[in-house]
C-alpha cells in the first residue's frame, strides 16, 4: 500500500529543506544567508476513511485531507440521525 491518496491520486513530492543563519535586515541585522540547501519529501496527509461506496457498501480507504473536506467522498454514517416520533412532532 503506498503513500498515495485513493480519490486523487496525489503522492509525496520532492522538494529543498533551505537553512539560513543571520538576522533579517529589517530587524536590525546584516541580512540573512543560506547555509545550506538538502533535498527532502513533502508527504500528503493521509488519513484512513470508512466510505459508503456507490452501490452501497462500506470500505476504509486512504483519502487526503482535501479529498475529504471537498467532498470528494461520503464518510459512512454510523448511527441513523436522531427522529421524533410523528405524535411528538404535531404538538
Amino acid at each position: 500500500m503506498s503513500r498515495q491518496c485513493e480519490v486523487c491520486g496525489k503522492g509525496p513530492q520532492m522538494g529543498n529543506s533551505v537553512e539560513h543563519r543571520g538576522k533579517a535586515k529589517y530587524l536590525g541585522g546584516v541580512g540573512t544567508k543560506i547555509t545550506g540547501i538538502t533535498r527532502r519529501q513533502f508527504k500528503p496527509n493521509l488519513q484512513k476513511v470508512h466510505v459508503t461506496t456507490p452501490n452501497g457498501t462500506h470500505k476504509s480507504i486512504r483519502v487526503c485531507t482535501q479529498c475529504i473536506r471537498s467532498g470528494a467522498v461520503t464518510k459512512r454514517v454510523h448511527a441513523a440521525p436522531f427522529k421524533l416520533p410523528k405524535a411528538a412532532a404535531k404538538k
